[in-house]
């Protein structure tokens, strides 16, 4: 099976899976960067690495304050915490709504997790996906208005998610020869 000129099965277990959907060129030259051995360092010179993200207290106040500056009005959060067991290839982050029973009301509990991996990453990209699991509080779907929101919180927020994905191809490249 081919997308856009590439074997879609080869793209989905190589290191450019996190480029699916990118047309055949970007991912062309994001190989070609690859094989050069200049991606990495050019992607950590442009995102210096580390930030004081690193415990779920710190996550908490991370993202609750975003949610202070762009979304005073949204539900509230009862759980903000790292997940060690998110899958990086299936979800980077994860919200989701508990409902519970009170008495005769049925009231909800809103959770955000994000993946592990954003404890080592540049603060830009574990910004990018607070950004993205917040937006999901107000748009439940991945459509104009949700990326709006994402773009008011994140002016930068379509670059941050195309050079984290190039950032996991070049490290689990990287990994690969190691």
């Amino acid at each position: 099976m081919d997308y856009d000129g590439i074997n879609y099965f080869w793209l989905m277990k190589s290191h450019l899976r996190y480029l699916t959907g990118y047309p055949q060129e970007t991912i062309a030259q994001v190989q070609a960067a690859l094989e050069s051995g200049r991606l990495k360092s050019a992607i950590v010179k442009k995102y210096p690495l580390g930030h004081h993200v690193k415990s779920d207290k710190a996550l908490h106040d991370y993202v609750m304050e975003i949610k202070r500056d762009y979304m005073k009005r949204s539900a509230p959060i009862s759980k903000i915490k790292f997940d060690k067991k998110m899958d990086i290839h299936g979800a980077l982050g994860i919200h989701y709504t508990k409902p519970r029973i009170q008495g005769n009301k049925i009231k909800s509990k809103v959770e955000i997790r994000i993946a592990d991996i954003f404890k080592e990453t540049p603060e830009a990209f574990l910004r990018m996906v607070v950004v993205h699991e917040l937006a999901h509080l107000n748009e439940k779907d991945h459509d104009k208005a949700f990326y709006r929101l994402c773009q008011n919180m994140e002016p930068d927020y379509h670059q941050l998610e195309f050079d984290f994905r190039v950032y996991m191809a070049a490290d689990e490249y990287e990994k690969s020869f190691q």
